[in-house]
């Protein structure tokens, strides 16, 4: 699977993230909406009657979402192109089944990075088994897609993550003074944090919580970073290029500009400007 595949394809979705996810009032959303209701701005072509204008419009929330091309997938392959629109009784399942999809595609994403990872030789065996099995899931029928314990399922693949994470870091968890670099660690409180310029290369920032945090030209190169949370973080000239486990969405909800570095495989959000 190349990883075009597991990017968001909306002509080949049926509006799948307007209708089966419920939002809330918020900073993120302006009204409330139920899961499985579509919502007010879908048109009957499955596009967003808004989509140029969501941050204006009190939407920032849809432009932060990314279903890892899960909406395509079940779309046109789960149910083999026949919309919820044309077959109304197929809609729960359909609805449901997006919520399981993007997790294995997200799954998919971290497995293909791992596996281009050189410090990862060592579990690549692993790292493919697991990629195989992963994808093998995305072509369950709708039923048994359902059925599927997707926990268990990500708890196995993350020990792979972890242990390519562990191999990547290993090279970088000493300065040039070869001292040990300050270690944050899982889920750390990062919210507001002045990190300005800080040397974060090789940092454990997994689930870190780096809400509105000042990261303008931090060095966050060979950080892991899988789940941190970077809603409003300022990464103005930050070097994210090797990175790992950063996704679009972490991206999309962020700030930054034109000198922020990244990694080949996403694009500089639109908001950010430059």
């Amino acid at each position: 699977m190349l990883r075009s595949a597991l990017q968001a394809d909306c002509e080949n979705c049926f509006g799948l993230c307007c209708v089966a996810l419920p939002f809330g009032a918020s900073a993120d959303f302006a009204v409330d909406k139920e899961a499985g209701k579509p919502c007010t701005n879908l048109g009957a072509d499955f596009r967003c009657g808004v989509h140029g204008r969501l941050r204006d419009i009190g939407y920032r929330g849809c432009t932060v979402f990314d279903c890892f091309g899960a909406g395509q997938k079940i779309s046109q392959v789960t149910f083999q192109g026949v919309s919820w629109t044309a077959s109304p009784d197929t809609a729960k399942a359909m609805f449901e089944s997006l919520p399981v999809m993007r997790q294995l595609h997200e799954l998919l994403w971290y497995l293909l990075e791992a596996l281009s990872l050189r410090q990862a030789q060592p579990i690549h065996e692993e790292l493919h088994a697991a990629y195989e099995e992963t994808e093998r899931l995305t072509e369950l029928k709708v039923e048994d897609l359902l059925a599927l314990d997707i926990a268990a399922h990500r708890a196995e693949v993350n020990v792979l993550l972890l242990r390519t994470s562990e191999l990547v870091r290993a090279e970088v968890k000493l300065d040039g003074s070869g001292k040990r670099r300050k270690a944050y660690g899982r889920g750390a409180d990062l919210i507001g944090a002045k990190l300005k310029g800080a040397d974060m290369r090789g940092a454990l920032l997994r689930g870190a919580y780096v809400i509105a945090a000042d990261l303008r030209g931090a060095d966050l190169r060979w950080a892991d970073l899988i789940g941190a949370d970077f809603r409003d973080a300022d990464l103005s000239g930050a070097d994210l290029t090797g990175s790992l486990f950063l996704t679009q969405s972490q991206l999309n909800a962020a700030r930054g500009d034109a000198s922020t570095r990244l990694p080949a495989s996403l694009t500089r959000p639109a908001h950010w400007g430059g």
